[in-house]
């Protein structure tokens, strides 16, 4: 049988992995404030659509163990677009909030555990070689989704609720093209996935040989050096991120007559999903370019100041309300682009930590104490806005950056960590 080339495939299932993600965390927030959900709402109920991600790596050796990561693959795409369906045609219905939470709700479980199908199927489908030649790739499709659903299909939104004049019906339309979409990738992927002959059930494991394997690993990272620090670490270093996560789209939405600047939703998602997405991109590009010429520990404190001092951005803005849109933009990218360059320290410190005989499996942990650690502080995020109003809330923030140098500052870094010869 004729190889299937990765280009037919690997893009599009990495497209398929951000699209979910943006429309579980983004999307649904734009809508719910865009509906007149408040802002403690919107940040508790959005927030407890981390925990998925944060339970991720308590059963992801189940998806070993029972069939395929093919099958994984292609049933959660169905699930998920069913998903999308059922928000589109229950938004307009009276208790649409709770109906379309719920719907999210199982999107997330569905979209946590194709994450674990399609990067395990990446590794099974792919030589060693193809897998580090379309890693950037893959990487590459997961952003175009983000720009696609945080960019343009917010932008969408906008112009449906500009020109029909029913947000319900706007976002049900929105969410509609992308059910289409997503039913699409499936039916795609249903036949162009390749069917790699290592690709199958671990049969030969019992799920309670596999469980104490798990609870062995598991044991195992709490037990390595400087274990107590690395996990404060990956819970507070974006504390300030995680809050204004939460409050950064509805403050642009909110009229300036409550704190906010008054921005449409099409401008939200030019600004959020375009301009802001291009300074991400930019910042973790160099971020990946400095550590790989000087190594970790030496460009540690640099973007330590870079995803903290560029928040005072929102400072700005929320004391100077009328700036035109061209400064709005401004500031959106400087401050995403800090959070690139500040985030690379973050992933990549996992990375570090997570190295020995289990990496993999300790990386999900990383992974999970990082969904944590946006999920507990963005679940108070909206009640502490509306407590302290925009302004304070802001500088609450900038308080917060206290918190990202304190847990820097007791890390341990091999100095030859990132460096290119050290590859």
């Amino acid at each position: 049988m004729k190889k299937q080339s990765p280009w037919s495939w690997v893009p599009t299932l990495y497209f398929a992995e951000g699209l979910p993600y943006i429309a579980v965390m983004t999307l649904s927030l734009v809508m719910y404030k865009r509906m007149g959900i408040s802002n403690t709402e919107v940040a508790l109920y959005t927030s407890w659509l981390n925990l998925p991600w944060v339970i991720k790596p308590l059963w992801s050796p189940f998806v070993d163990l029972l069939r395929t990561k093919r099958w994984w693959v292609t049933l959660m795409q169905l699930f998920i677009g069913a998903g999308l369906a059922g928000i589109a045609f229950t938004i307009p219905t009276e208790h649409f909030f709770q109906t379309t939470l719920a719907i999210f709700w199982l999107m997330a479980f569905s979209s946590a555990t194709h994450d674990i199908a399609a990067d395990g199927f990446y590794m099974l489908g792919l030589t060693t070689h193809e897998q580090a030649l379309f890693v950037g790739i893959r990487s590459t499709f997961y952003r175009i989704a983000t720009i696609a659903g945080q960019g343009l299909l917010v932008m969408i939104a906008g112009y449906l609720e500009k020109t029909t004049g029913s947000i319900p019906y706007s976002w049900s339309i929105t969410f509609l093209i992308m059910a289409g979409i997503f039913l699409a990738l499936w039916l795609y992927h249903a036949f162009i996935l390749p069917r790699p002959a290592n690709d199958k059930a671990a049969v030969e494991t019992s799920a309670s040989g596999l469980l104490k394997e798990f609870l062995l690993t598991f044991r195992s990272f709490f037990r390595k050096e400087q274990a107590g620090i690395a996990i404060l670490f990956m819970l507070l270093y974006r504390l300030p991120e995680a809050q204004l996560t939460k409050m950064s789209i509805p403050f642009l939405l909110d009229p300036v007559s409550e704190g906010g600047l008054g921005m449409t939703t099409e401008q939200i998602g030019f600004t959020q999903g375009t301009v802001g997405i291009i300074g991400l991109m930019l910042g973790g590009i160099l971020g990946g370019m400095a550590v790989a010429r000087h190594g970790l520990k030496q460009w540690l404190w640099y973007m330590v100041w870079a995803i903290s001092l560029p928040d005072i951005v929102y400072v700005f803005l929320s004391y100077f309300p009328e700036t035109n849109l061209l400064w709005i933009n401004i500031c959106i990218f400087i401050e995403q682009f800090g959070y690139g360059f500040g985030f690379t320290a973050y992933m990549l410190y996992l990375i570090y930590f997570s190295r020995g005989i289990h990496s993999t499996a300790h990386y999900a942990i990383c992974t999970a104490f990082m969904a944590l650690g946006m999920m507990l502080p963005g679940m108070i995020a909206g009640w502490m806005q509306e407590l302290l109003g925009y302004q304070h809330f802001f500088l609450w923030i900038m308080v917060c950056c206290a918190a990202t140098f304190g847990v820097t500052a007791l890390l341990k870094i091999d100095p030859e960590f990132g460096k290119k010869q050290t590859e």
